[in-house]
């Protein structure tokens, strides 16, 4: 089949199109610059936020499947980026597959933007956290459901994924929370009640693979079998890292301290159930336990 990976540039996308060149598809590269499509061989170049341009992108690309992993994770505003993204790129990539009569649309969404009420494990009927306290992640909620509703009703496959782990993620050693757990930087709450639904980003883009090869619609949570507390994963990790305990502070200080979104991943995240992709996508994680490929460089 011909592919197009709109997103091929990041930990997930890189992962992604050796495996599907592997398996004798021909895969097209979405960039948003001509510099940025370096070593992914055929590339198309739109920035995926003018619509004109997308469309003759995936038009010049005819492909009949497209894979939407479009993110800013790297930018100062990741946040509102993405956001933005995962709504108005959503629509310009599904207008512009319309228009090249593209069979198959395949979304990448996340995992946990679950409210965190219920059992400690949810599964993809849980409601939507879209009405958190704080207002970026309520947008960036409010965009997930937006992504997943416009793919649905295009009859395409949403794959939440969990929290990536592996080389190029923040949790590698050389990553954000890798570094500073390596270097006894991190502060953890003493209430490190959250759980996080790693998966490693190889079993993600295997994950993909399936879904682009499957005429299986719905949304299918892609995380490792292992939701695991902080209180579990943060002193783990840093021993892996070769790093000292973390430093424990007031759950009360954890917001002003650490910020809202990692005071909450760290005291109040629900883990995310892969069971639904294990019984109807026949994917299960390669890395199931959460710690398996941690401290790879």
């Amino acid at each position: 089949m011909r592919i197009l990976v709109a997103g091929a540039t990041g930990v997930l996308g890189r992962a992604l199109l050796p495996l599907l060149a592997g398996r004798g598809h021909h895969v097209t590269a979405l960039v948003r610059s001509p510099g940025s499509g370096s070593g992914l061989g055929d590339v198309v170049v739109a920035d995926a936020l003018d619509r004109d341009g997308v469309v003759a992108a995936v038009r010049a690309a005819a492909p009949d499947v497209v894979v939407h992993q479009l993110s800013a994770l790297r930018s100062p505003s990741a946040f509102e980026e993405t956001a933005r993204l995962r709504m108005e790129g959503t629509e310009h990539l599904l207008a512009a597959a319309h228009a090249a009569g593209v069979r198959r649309f395949v979304a990448q969404s996340i995992a946990f933007a679950t409210a965190p009420e219920g059992p400690a494990v949810l599964d993809e009927d849980a409601r939507l956290y879209s009405d958190a306290p704080d207002e970026g992640w309520a947008r960036t909620v409010r965009a997930v459901a937006t992504l997943e509703e416009l793919t649905l009703g295009a009859g395409g496959i949403v794959l939440r994924c969990g929290t990536l782990s592996g080389p190029g993620t923040q949790y590698a050693p050389d990553g954000a929370v890798g570094g500073a757990l390596a270097k006894g930087r991190f502060r953890l709450p003493d209430a490190a009640t959250g759980r996080t639904s790693f998966v490693h980003a190889a079993d993600a883009a295997h994950a993909t693979v399936l879904a682009v090869e499957s005429e299986v619609t719905g949304r299918f949570n892609i995380t490792g079998d292992e939701p695991v507390t902080a209180a579990e994963w943060v002193p783990r990790l840093a021993r892996l890292l070769g790093g000292p305990p973390p430093r424990t502070i007031p759950q009360d200080l954890a917001r002003r301290l650490l910020g809202w979104f990692p005071s909450y991943q760290l005291t109040a995240l629900r883990g995310a159930s892969n069971e639904r992709a294990r019984q109807v996508l026949g994917w299960k994680p390669h890395y199931a336990r959460w710690d398996t490929g941690m401290a790879r460089p």
